[in-house]
């Protein structure tokens, strides 16, 4: 029997959607049910970000196009944050921006110096509908900024420009899981 306390063990591992599928780059839509079929979902996205070993992943990264996100991530100081986000809005990214590197369950084994900002705060609700504001600094920080552009329908290599940029979607290209066509279609 499952341990239904620990995040994901009731859900189920999906499949991850990669770069150039067009789910990952479109606006998601708000959750409107705050039923079971959202907390199942909140489950399957556990799951699968653990099997996939991410520390963050966004509900269209398995193809559901709706405003949800579930993170597991520890800050620069090494404090775990554990939860989800459901309708987030990214209502405040400030203070110094750093280039760090960036990878994402969507383009598995590519990273990137990407610019984020080192202080993000996130507001939205849980999957009761109650009210929560997630505060981050460092890696938290970029975690928090990287999964509010999934459903904003970004993907992080939307945010490098020049050779980095060429270099990541030519990796992207050449990787085992690329549909070539759909990596093509993306540039």
């Amino acid at each position: 029997m499952r341990n239904r306390s620990i995040p994901g063990s009731a859900g189920r591992v999906r499949a991850l959607r990669m770069l150039g599928d067009p789910v990952l780059h479109a606006r998601c839509e708000p959750v409107t049910d705050f039923g079971p079929a959202l907390s199942e979902l909140i489950e399957d996205l556990f799951a699968t970000m653990y099997a996939a070993r991410g520390v963050g992943l966004a509900a269209n990264q398995i193809g559901v196009p709706l405003r949800v996100f579930v993170y597991d991530c520890p800050d620069d100081e090494d404090v775990r944050h554990l939860g989800h986000l459901v309708n987030p809005r990214l209502t405040r990214a400030d203070e110094i921006v750093l280039r760090g590197p960036e990878g994402c369950l969507s383009l598995p084994g590519i990273e990137a110096g990407t610019e984020r900002y080192d202080h993000a705060v996130a507001e939205g609700v849980d999957r009761h509908g109650e009210p929560l504001r997630i505060e981050g600094t460092g890696f938290f920080a970029r975690c928090l900024q990287h999964e509010c552009d999934h459903l904003e329908g970004t993907v992080y290599p939307d945010r490098l420009t020049g050779r980095r940029r060429s270099r990541v979607l030519r990796a992207a290209r050449r990787a085992p899981w690329s549909a070539a066509a759909a990596a093509d279609s993306y540039v």
